[in-house]
């Protein structure tokens, strides 16, 4: 078995490492249209324990994974709009959103408008990371279409919604990814306006942060041109994942392709240091779509492009 584009890592309790893969249990199919998640699970040595929800109906393009306090485990689909929630042995508890019905006329891809029309209560449009706060509230960010974090309660019930389409101070596009310091916090990687966002648990805008650092002049293609500048993408430090290691005062932040590094910051935006590079050898990276970060110094990093997981033991 080998893994498809891996575009998110978490790890338990136990140091298992759970991995979201696009890639398809049954073989096979068109291009278009075919199911691409799969979750494996790993012992801390890398050896292979089970899959988890093989088939899933939720599952149809994975995206995002997280596990929380309890282990509770959640992955975040893309393909079809849904936030699912297994208990640590790999037990569908909870559904969040709908994926459309293949019955229906509108099973088909979601067309994006300009502008898109309004959100709904409880459903996504391409959703993409979640997260949790200290108090067990639940944070979606409902990132490709409706641009918005979505706020669920503890008990699973809907509290609110903030954002728009934009790139106005509070506005985004493309939420990308999410993560929660321990004083509730709220970081929102607004991938397509290359900042962080940083929130209170109600929705109001904090702070605004920037990571830009230089590229290296080794920087390399590797899917499509490295170019000379960032900003001549919008990647200007594009935060395609973020992770907040328990208790700590720094933020990792995984770029876009270009040129696919890992960034370490302080929670206000000051950069301490910058993790590897464009390619495909180790301790390089292409499209750290996920990283997962048990503690400041081991980090897991998700790539889509390099269709693999790399665990980094960084010196204190």
């Amino acid at each position: 078995v080998n893994f498809g584009e891996v575009p998110a890592v978490a790890v338990n309790s136990q140091g298992n490492v759970f991995v979201f893969s696009r890639s398809n249990p049954t073989g096979g199919g068109p291009a278009y249209g075919i199911h691409a998640a799969q979750l494996f699970e790993f012992n801390a040595s890398g050896e292979f324990i089970r899959e988890h929800g093989r088939g899933l109906y939720a599952w149809a393009f994975a995206h995002g994974l997280r596990i929380d306090a309890n282990d509770n485990i959640w992955t975040v689909d893309k393909g079809s709009n849904m936030v699912v929630r297994m208990d640590p042995d790999g037990r569908v508890v909870w559904v969040f959103g709908r994926k459309a019905e293949s019955s229906s006329e509108s099973a088909r891809p979601i067309e994006r408008q300009n502008p898109p029309l309004p959100p709904q209560d409880g459903r996504f449009r391409e959703p993409t990371d979640v997260a949790f706060d200290s108090q067990g509230n639940i944070y979606i960010s409902d990132g490709y279409i409706n641009s918005r974090v979505a706020k669920y309660d503890m008990n699973g019930d809907w509290v609110m919604s903030w954002g728009e389409p934009g790139s106005e101070p509070g506005q985004l596009r493309t939420p990308h990814s999410i993560a929660i310091d321990s004083n509730d916090n709220v970081y929102v990687g607004d991938r397509s306006n290359n900042r962080i966002q940083v929130f209170d648990p109600q929705g109001n805008l904090l702070r605004i942060l920037s990571v830009a650092t230089p590229i290296a002049p080794c920087s390399k293609a590797v899917n499509g041109t490295t170019p000379e500048d960032l900003s001549d993408v919008g990647g200007n430090g594009a935060p395609n994942s973020l992770c907040i290691p328990p208790g700590s005062d720094v933020i990792y932040v995984g770029e876009s392709t270009f040129p696919g590094r890992i960034i370490k910051a302080t929670l206000a935006g000051e950069v301490l240091g910058v993790i590897g590079n464009a390619g495909r050898n180790l301790g390089e990276f292409s499209g750290v779509h996920g990283l997962a970060c048990p503690s400041e110094n081991i980090i897991f990093a998700a790539e889509t492009s390099n269709s693999r997981v790399q665990k980094l033991i960084l010196n204190p």
